[in-house]
C-alpha cells in the first residue's frame, strides 16, 4: 500500500488548516446565500411549479393557484429559508472540496483515488433525487391532497386547499432532502465496501430487514399519506439492490487486482 504523503505536523498547524477550510466554506455559503436571497421570490416561484402541475392534473384552473401567509413576517422568513436552502445546494461542491482537501493529506494514494469518484457521484445522485421530487413526486403528493377538496354542491360547504407559503416550502424541502439523502445509499455502501467494512454478502443477507427499514424511514420522513410513503420506500429498495450489485462489482475488481499483484510478484 502506498505511504501517506503527510508529514507529521503539530496540532496548531492542523487547527490553522481547519480554520482556513472553514473560512472558504463559510464564504462560499454566505456568497451563495446573498445571491439566492436577491432572487428568493423567483426561486420560490420555481418551487411552486410542481403545485401548479398538480392543479392541472386535478383538472383545476392553474390561473387560480394561490398560496397564502397568515403572519406579516411569514413570507419574509420563508424567503430566508429559500435562500439558505439554495445556498446550501450551490455551495455544496465548494464545501465538499474543502472537506476533501482537509482530509486528503492523511489518506493513502489509493484511498484518495477511490474517494474522488464518490465526491463527484454524491452531488449528482442528490440532484437526481431532487429532480424526482420536483418533476414527479411533489405533483403526485399535491394532487392527492387536492383531490380531497369539496365543491359547494347539494348543500355541501366549500372546502378548498389554500397552502401557506411556509408550510408548502417546508414540505417540498423535506421531500427534496429525504430523497437526496436516500439516493446517497449506493455511495455510502460502496465506500464501506471499498474500505472492507461491509460486504456484498452481508447486504444480500439483510435484504428483508432493509425493506422493512425502508418503509419505516419513509413513514417517518414523508407526509402521512400512502403515496408519499410508497413513493420513497420503493426507490430506497431499488437503490439498496443497486448497492448490492455495486458492492459485488467492487469486490470482483479488488479480487482481480490482488490476483494480478500476486502474479506480478
Amino acid at each position: 500500500m502506498s505511504e501517506i504523503e503527510d508529514k507529521p505536523q503539530p496540532l496548531i498547524e492542523h487547527l490553522i488548516e481547519l480554520r482556513r477550510r472553514l473560512i472558504w466554506a463559510i464564504v462560499a455559503f454566505f456568497t451563495a446565500f446573498l445571491v439566492c436571497f436577491y432572487f428568493a421570490k423567483q426561486l420560490f416561484n420555481l418551487l411552486v411549479v410542481p403545485y401548479r402541475t398538480a392543479v392541472i392534473w386535478a383538472g383545476l384552473d392553474p390561473k387560480s393557484t394561490e398560496l397564502i401567509y397568515t403572519a406579516p413576517q411569514e413570507f419574509f422568513f420563508t424567503q430566508i429559508k429559500v435562500a439558505m436552502f439554495g445556498a446550501m445546494v450551490i455551495a455544496f461542491p465548494v464545501i465538499a472540496t474543502q472537506i476533501y482537501k482537509f482530509v486528503a493529506p492523511g489518506l493513502y494514494k489509493n484511498e484518495r483515488a477511490a474517494f474522488l469518484p464518490f465526491l463527484v457521484a454524491s452531488p449528482l445522485l442528490f440532484l437526481l433525487g431532487a429532480a424526482m421530487v420536483y418533476f414527479f413526486f411533489t405533483p403526485m403528493v399535491m394532487w392527492f391532497f387536492l383531490s380531497m377538496q369539496q365543491l359547494p354542491a347539494d348543500g355541501q360547504v366549500s372546502i378548498q386547499l389554500l397552502p401557506k407559503v411556509s408550510e408548502y416550502l417546508g414540505l417540498i424541502m423535506m421531500l427534496i432532502l429525504s430523497f437526496g439523502l436516500v439516493f446517497q445509499l449506493p455511495v455510502v455502501t460502496s465506500l464501506l465496501v471499498r474500505v472492507d467494512i461491509l460486504r456484498a454478502a452481508t447486504l444480500a443477507e439483510k435484504r428483508k430487514y432493509a425493506w422493512v427499514v425502508a418503509f419505516i424511514v419513509a413513514a417517518v420522513l414523508t407526509p402521512p399519506d400512502p403515496i408519499s410513503q410508497i413513493g420513497l420506500a420503493l426507490p430506497t429498495i431499488l437503490l439498496y439492490e443497486i448497492s448490492i450489485i455495486t458492492a459485488r462489482m467492487i469486490e470482483k475488481s479488488r479480487s482481480r487486482s490482488e490476483m494480478e499483484e500476486k502474479a506480478a510478484s
